[in-house]
């Protein structure tokens, strides 16, 4: 399995790389904010996207839109958000847009 992982936290992104690559799976990217992802995504198109929800510029939902894009552009990529919040409305706009493939 082909992964990128996106969080603006080094230590957050450093952690599910470790966990993720333990597990088997090939984190071909890191990335720090919206555009890396959005670019890294095109570029490797790995299976999975992993993508905290409050990404850099503003911190509010940056990555769950780059996460609707990715799904929108690139319907084989599966989606993985993340977030430490507890906003269950971000995740559930996600679902409701792209039911298939997102986690």
């Amino acid at each position: 399995m082909r992964v990128v992982v996106a969080d603006d936290a080094v230590l957050v992104r450093e952690g599910i790389t470790a966990l993720l690559r333990a597990s088997g799976a090939d984190v071909v990217s890191q990335v720090g904010d919206v555009e890396q992802l959005l670019r890294e995504v095109h570029r490797h198109e790995p299976d999975v996207a992993v993508v905290d929800i409050k990404m850099p510029p503003t911190h509010t939902d940056e990555g769950l839109v780059a996460a609707g894009r990715i799904r929108a552009g690139q319907p084989g990529v599966g989606v993985l958000v993340l977030s430490q919040y507890l906003e269950a409305t971000y995740a559930m706009r996600l679902v409701a847009e792209h039911p298939e493939k997102v986690g």
